[in-house]
């Protein structure tokens, strides 16, 4: 396969260790992407609409995670009831039910704890199921992609909406975004001194270079200011 400049796009746990193995050999990729996950922040509300998220990106495979955190008991409970039904009619329910395994269902005292955790967990994909999503999509600091409101599951994401559903995920989010136009940009920077601006410089520049010990960075601008005296 002819080398490449840069490999974008998701997969499960063996395409993101293919592309950060490749990563190692002079061709860039776009972000550790895979395997999925989502975590549902909501209130007391929709809770069909809260196991039909989870369960969406639990029969992605065995490896993904969902979590639901919630400040209401009732509706965790409710929440878990849910998902068990829904799971029956599912055609890839042994792997929906090995995710499932390994997700949770999080008890918070309030949004703003539930905001907290899901900042440092820093989901691939968001789901705020709230009544009042606008305020608390403002508290969002690491996530891949956020769906507001009722009526926007992360399916729509997947297929329809127009956001790009290459995310990082297992964290990562909290220092890459999804694949966007910048993706495909490179930003070259060009420089150009004057002589007054070698001769404001140059003096600083010798001395870092000096203190590094880098005698050739030195004398590249030592050169320089001995030719404008």
């Amino acid at each position: 396969v002819p080398k490449v400049y840069k490999i974008f796009g998701p997969g499960n746990q063996y395409v993101m260790a293919a592309k950060q193995q490749v990563s190692l050999h002079e061709v860039a990729i776009d972000m550790p992407a895979g395997p999925s996950e989502v975590l549902v922040v909501a209130d007391e509300k929709r809770t069909r609409f809260c196991g039909s998220d989870l369960l969406s990106q639990a029969e992605h495979g065995a490896d993904s995670q969902v979590l639901l955190v919630t400040t209401s008991d009732r509706m965790l409970e409710r929440v878990r009831e849910e998902v068990q039904v829904q799971l029956e009619k599912l055609p890839r329910r042994e792997l929906a039910v090995r995710s499932l395994e390994h997700s949770k269902l999080i008890l918070v005292h309030s949004m703003e704890e539930a905001m907290e955790l899901a900042n440092a967990y820093a989901p691939e994909h968001l789901i705020l199921e709230v009544e009042d999503y606008t305020s608390l999509s403002e508290k969002v600091v690491n996530a891949g992609s956020v769906f507001m409101g009722a009526y926007t599951p992360e399916s729509a994401g997947d297929y329809a909406s127009g956001t790009n559903h290459t995310l990082p995920t297992s964290g990562y989010a909290r220092a890459y975004s999804g694949v966007n136009l910048d993706s495909f940009v490179r930003k070259i920077t060009f420089q150009e001194l004057s002589p007054e601006g070698i001769r404001n410089i140059g003096p600083a520049i010798e001395k870092l270079a000096s203190g590094e010990q880098l005698d050739a960075h030195k004398n590249a601008v030592t050169l320089r200011l001995l030719s404008l005296q």
